[in-house]
């Protein structure tokens, strides 16, 4: 079965409208999605910027709220602003690092980002994140405490780099193989892609 990744950052807006739609798409399209959770922040200070260019400029951010507010009714998804923006996303980030081949793993980052984008609550907050886990059957308190180990604080920064290293600037962003596709108006092209690709083109880069 052809591999999408999608590589995502729980504080970005545009990857919530991909994490709410993937599963569902890849399923019909007969592939199998390779979540890669990151942080963008080293990103974009590597780039010059401080946080999200949504924030640094003001008229492409209120462009965005407008568009996010469109998107979302489009696609029959719950929005709501987030009071704070963009939020911290190290510890949701280092739990999904633990979850990769576990059966959880995408119900948890579908509640993340409905938590964060739809009712405007603390994703990096300890208990939130205790309870999606624990509401999904998983043990929560062995999860965050591999979470919290210097191992786990690594692998995400390691896993930051593999993305710098493939060139990725932005989230959302999928491959296909080594094909990229960036921003959620990608994703439905970057599944057509998977589909017209032989096995060799379209197999998975696993980190």
């Amino acid at each position: 079965m052809q591999t999408i990744e999608f590589w995502f950052d729980f504080g970005s807006n545009y990857s919530y409208l991909s994490m709410m739609r993937i599963q569902r798409l890849a399923l019909e399209a007969g592939l199998r999605v390779a979540l890669k959770p990151f942080l963008l922040g080293p990103i974009f200070k590597s780039l010059g910027w401080e946080t999200s260019p949504f924030v640094l400029q003001t008229m492409k951010g209120n462009y965005v709220w407008r568009d996010m507010q469109r998107q979302c009714a489009k696609y029959g998804l719950r929005w709501q602003r987030p009071s704070v923006f963009p939020r911290s996303a190290l510890l949701a980030a280092r739990v999904a690092l633990q979850g990769e081949d576990a059966p959880w793993l995408a119900a948890f980052c579908e509640r993340l980002m409905l938590a964060n984008f739809a009712d405007d609550r603390e994703i990096g907050d300890e208990t939130l994140i205790a309870g999606v886990l624990d509401q999904l059957g998983a043990d929560s308190a062995a999860i965050i405490a591999a979470a919290r180990t210097d191992a786990c604080k690594a692998a995400l920064r390691a896993r930051t780099a593999e993305a710098q290293a493939r060139g990725i600037f932005g989230a959302p962003m999928f491959f296909i193989g080594d094909e990229m596709f960036w921003g959620n108006d990608r994703l439905e092209d970057a599944i057509a892609y998977a589909k017209t690709t032989t096995g060799d083109k379209a197999c998975s880069v696993t980190s």
